[in-house]
């Protein structure tokens, strides 16, 4: 027999012999018979496998949960996750938004503490930033100061930003924001503002999966997503870019939704579609290869 009152109070299954995410939406999160239980009680949008129904959810067998819009969760159920080291993120459609996640990943802090660790070396941290470069920019300069790097990373992204404008068919007069009026800018920086805010969600749970530091970032230094924005950078050109482009040339096409809706449900359908949570987890552990999560 498991003992406790909601099961399965000692079994506890490593986070590396477990699957990923599981998204659910529309639903109750509760406890039901001692095991965790979602209820699908709102009918599935169009694109959604869950249908309508009761489901025993495999806590134990998942290292994280993304509990999208018109959800609701249970003290018990929020009792049983963190009693077994299942992470619970609160998260807008497709992963567009993270409200909240706490930190109850993983039992083990090897990763955590081997982030602080390479962080606090400066020649360690160097490493690190020259390889996310070297991902970025497709070649390794093991010889060139971030300085070098940065200006060499900005010049191939205005030439980013002009070929794939020219490939979505649409007029790109370059990057331009002005924090205090940020609806003044054109339709593609306006759909570059809103995707960016929501890749930069998707890396905030890819860095709460592997219970790494937001703070401690390698490429950028001040903010305090500061490692999440480099994550989120990594994904700029295959994922942000283009679908912001493709939301902007709806918008100039005439589409009834506004730019910000336009932008949220591109990006959305995009994270979806290429994985881009999962990949980003991947990425995080291959800067750290030695340390499982």
């Amino acid at each position: 027999m498991l003992l406790g009152r909601l099961g399965l109070d000692t079994a506890r299954i490593p986070h590396a012999d477990r699957h990923g995410l599981l998204w659910l939406s529309r639903g109750a999160l509760t406890v039901r018979d001692g095991t965790l239980s979602f209820e699908r009680v709102e009918v599935p949008s169009a694109g959604d496998v869950m249908d309508l129904g009761r489901y025993s959810i495999p806590f134990q067998d998942v290292s994280m949960i993304l509990l999208g819009p018109g959800s609701t969760v249970s003290h018990d159920a929020l009792r049983i996750l963190a009693r077994h080291g299942t992470a619970l993120a609160a998260v807008g459609v497709d992963g567009v938004r993270m409200y909240t996640a706490p930190p109850l990943i993983s039992g083990r802090s090897s990763l955590a503490r081997t982030h602080a660790r390479t962080w606090a070396n400066e020649e360690m941290r160097l490493d690190i930033a020259r390889r996310m470069y070297a991902w970025r920019l497709g070649q390794v300069f093991p010889h060139h100061s971030l300085s070098a790097l940065r200006g060499m990373e900005g010049a191939r992204m205005r030439e980013t930003y002009r070929l794939i404008a020219k490939q979505i068919g649409i007029e790109w007069r370059g990057r331009r924001y002005d924090r205090e009026r940020p609806d003044a800018a054109d339709l593609p920086n306006q759909a570059l503002n809103h995707a960016s805010s929501a890749v930069e969600s998707a890396a905030a749970v890819a860095v709460a999966a592997t219970a790494t530091i937001p703070q401690l970032g390698f490429i950028h230094e001040d903010p305090s997503q500061s490692f999440v924005l480099d994550i989120a950078d990594l994904f700029r050109d295959s994922v942000l870019i283009p679908a912001a482009f493709r939301a902007a040339k709806q918008a100039a096409q005439g589409a009834p939704a506004g730019i910000e809706r336009l932008a949220r449900k591109e990006i959305g359908a995009t994270l979806s579609k290429t994985e881009t949570i999962p990949k980003m987890i991947t990425r995080i552990k291959e800067l750290f290869p030695k340390n499982p999560s």
